[in-house]
């Protein structure tokens, strides 16, 4: 749970979780270990139908909400049951401490629940007076420890075996193995007295269906059975989200849940409870059950146009398990109560401006959440909304106001750079490389060597690369971005070189500017929305049949971030369709559209991996063409374990976390380095500046290049 007033101290906190070594084995071998457990418990299903049939369920319900609670309610007091709705965290656990005070309780027992865990019903109780004892083993350790949950659903995950076995020496008296099934007995022989003597048990629930008033739990231990049937008093406390109309749409979720969470076909619990059972301790041998639906800014967040979906969510933490920053910190560090994507977004609505502003900040944009949603929730770009919404709300940061002053404007802009090509030369070595950062960079930043800005960009070279084409097969304009403009435009030069032979009239618009990917990430969305007009202008001015980038990242925003910025712009809808229609990355363009044939190309059998930059293989679901365009120009082509994983970019992410950035790369070029590969290709120049960068300063043998670059060194020439 991270505490940090400010970013300076978040950061503080972010570099003190680096330095823990286990957790950083733990983090890189559930991550590996979970990304084949989950492809295999997938294995022949229609995993997108799957997500949006969920989705298309939990948007309906959502919508329902209210309608769905008073269904559940009435069908529930026929059966004995007894509801609630707490508008607010505090008064649940108000609610929750009546009922254990009007039933004359002592000891209560709990099931895991991120809902009790949002509310700190623990606390509350606790306070009150009442002896809590949490029973799934994961819980039970972090409570004696005094931890919050570091995963949704593995909560103690960043501890070692050996931890746990001191802990549990402190705790019995005794001096305990680390052997894991004897560490388990303890656990069972120390919560079963608890088990025997609870007055009342507490439990979440993973569904709650109207028509029937049934809850649903999915657990793998066992431990919410004992809870709800054993006491004589169960208290469900279940988000107003969990409500689902039928058992057919609980159903539809559970086929997803578990494979996502853990990569199992079904948990090895899966309960259902509809009212009270039969309890001997109870005074009319009937069990007492209440059910306490908390809204919590719920009801508020089904309403709104843009998050409602993150009402979608179903639990499963997938988004921590593949996230390249959680797998470096953890989730004490990357999360304040609710950890991984879904809790930068929701820890803002439900806990407040001042646990989400530095948080929200630490998302290096790679989409790999949003991958693996569960319920298709598009978690980058609420990411994005949200640090938006809190820089309106408390004000703009002086380095994110200044970027969106320059990058508002083109030619300050260009000059700008121009300007850093002069003032760059007392600390730009032969290799074109800087030699060292300038004072004002800690040092914590020079993790990798940086390039220096070109002598010439690629809009001045244009004019004498450009050649007349009488009678086209198809207009195509060059869309540059600002790194392969104005630092590598040697990779552009490729591109140009592929294409000169074809019956294709090359454009190059000289209005076009940043993407503006950099300033949406910085939360500055209004001038993210000018510099994107400013690009559809110019590129509208090409009259073209399609727009390539050999940017990625570029690609990604162009085609996808576009259309979201002007969702609700009916001025500019017909104008962002047909521009995007036309924008493919460069690679998709050779393979997809020109269908470029293995003859053109000389074989060069050299050992060759390849890193697939987020944006293309996430963004724009894009990997079979720059395999394909490998292979067909006679490279050796070795895959990595981890080609899909991000190499810790990011735009300004590296600037800001640079220390968690260096440990990624890292990662990645150990990765790379045991394919035995001579040169690592890519297809974005925020990638290769990483990417070469790393390689450089660790003296590494690994050229790095640009997919357009050795497809253009391989092109057979034409007689």
């Amino acid at each position: 749970m991270q505490e940090a007033k400010n970013l300076k101290g978040y950061k503080k906190e972010v570099d003190d979780a680096l330095q823990n070594e286990f957790l950083r084995t733990a983090m890189d071998n559930f991550a590996v270990a979970y990304r084949t457990g989950r492809a295999n418990a997938f294995a022949g299903m229609d995993v997108e139908a799957l997500v949006a049939d969920i989705a298309a369920a939990k948007d309906a319900a959502i919508a329902r909400m209210d309608e769905l609670f008073e269904e559940f309610k009435t069908n529930a007091e026929k059966i004995g049951l007894k509801v609630h709705r707490a508008e607010t965290a505090s008064q649940a656990n108000a609610i929750i401490a009546r009922i254990a005070k009007e039933n004359g309780v002592n000891k209560i027992i709990k099931s895991k629940s991120m809902t009790a865990e949002e509310t700190l019903l623990n606390h509350h109780l606790e306070a009150d007076g009442y002896e809590v004892t949490e029973t799934d083993l994961g819980e039970w350790i972090i409570q004696l420890r005094g931890e919050g949950p570091s995963h949704m659903v593995m909560p103690a995950i960043h501890l070692s075996r050996f931890q746990v076995a001191d802990l549990f020496t402190d705790v019995t008296g005794e001096k305990q193995d680390s052997e894991i099934e004897r560490l388990v007995k303890v656990a069972r022989r120390e919560l079963r007295k608890a088990y025997v003597e609870a007055d009342m048990g507490v439990s979440g629930a993973n569904f709650a269906l109207a028509d029937t008033a049934t809850i649903g739990l999915t657990t793998n231990e066992g431990n919410a059975r004992l809870v709800t049937t054993l006491p004589r008093v169960h208290v469900a406390l279940v988000g107003l989200e969990k409500l689902v109309p039928t058992l057919h749409d609980a159903l539809l979720v559970n086929r997803a849940l578990p494979r996502n969470a853990t990569g199992q076909g079904i948990t090895s619990y899966v309960t259902w409870i509809t009212g009270p059972n039969v309890c001997g301790s109870a005074p009319d041998n009937k069990k007492e059950m209440h059910i306490v639906f908390l809204d919590n800014g719920r009801r508020d967040l089904a309403r709104d146009p843009v998050f409602a979906q993150v009402l979608r969510c179903v639990r499963c933490g997938a988004c921590a398990n593949v996230c390249p920053v959680y797998r470096m910190v953890g989730g004490h560090r990357y999360g304040h109560i609710y950890i991984g994507a879904i809790g930068l977004i929701i820890t803002y609505f439900f806990h407040g401006r001042d646990k989400a502003e530095n948080l929200v900040q630490n998302c290096i944009n790679c989409g790999a959440c949003k991958a693996v949603c569960a319920a298709g929730i598009d978690l980058p770009r609420l990411i994005k909304e949200v640090h938006a919404r809190i820089q309106d709300e408390s004000g703009h940061p002086l380095t994110s106001l200044l970027m969106a002053k320059v990058l508002r404007s083109r030619k300050l802009f260009h000059t700008l750079l121009r300007s850093a090509y002069l003032a760059q030369k007392p600390v730009t070595d032969e290799s074109h490389y800087l030699r060292h950062l300038p004072f004002v960079f800690a040092q914590e930043h020079n993790f990798r060597r940086l390039p220096a800005i070109a002598e010439k960009p690629f809009r001045d070279r244009w004019p004498l690369l450009k050649t007349a084409v009488s009678d086209p097969e198809m207009r195509v304009a060059l869309f540059s971005g600002c790194v392969q403009d104005f630092v590598y435009p040697e990779q552009l030069e490729a591109a140009v070189k592929l294409l000169s032979d074809r019956n294709i009239a090359l454009e190059f618009p000289t209005d076009q500017s940043c993407c503006g990917l950099p300033l949406e990430m910085m939360g500055e969305k209004k001038t993210t929305r000018e510099v994107a007009r400013q690009n559809i202008n110019a590129m509208s001015s090409a009259d073209c049949d399609y727009i390539i980038t050999l940017c990625a990242s570029c690609a990604s925003h162009l085609k996808n971030g576009y259309a979201k910025l002007f969702e609700h712009d009916e001025t500019m809808t017909d104008r962002v369709r047909r521009f995007t229609s036309k924008v493919h990355p460069f690679s998709a363009f050779l393979h997809d559209i020109l269908k470029v044939k293995a003859d053109e190309f000389k074989p060069v059998p050299v050992k060759t991996t390849y890193h697939a930059p987020c944006h293309l293989c996430r963004g724009l679901k894009i990997s079979e063409a720059p395999h394909a365009l490998i292979e067909l120009a006679g490279l050796d082509f070795r895959p990595a374990q981890e080609e899909e994983t991000c190499c810790g970019f990011g735009g300004s992410y590296s600037s800001k976390f640079p220390n968690i950035s260096s440990q990624i790369l890292s990662k990645k070029l150990d990765d790379f380095k045991k394919t035995e590969a001579e040169i690592l290709v890519t297809e974005c120049p925020g990638c290769i500046m990483q990417l070469r960068g790393g390689v450089k300063k660790r003296g590494d043998n690994l050229k790095v290049r640009h997919i357009a670059e050795v497809l253009a060194e391989s092109k057979r020439q034409t007689e």
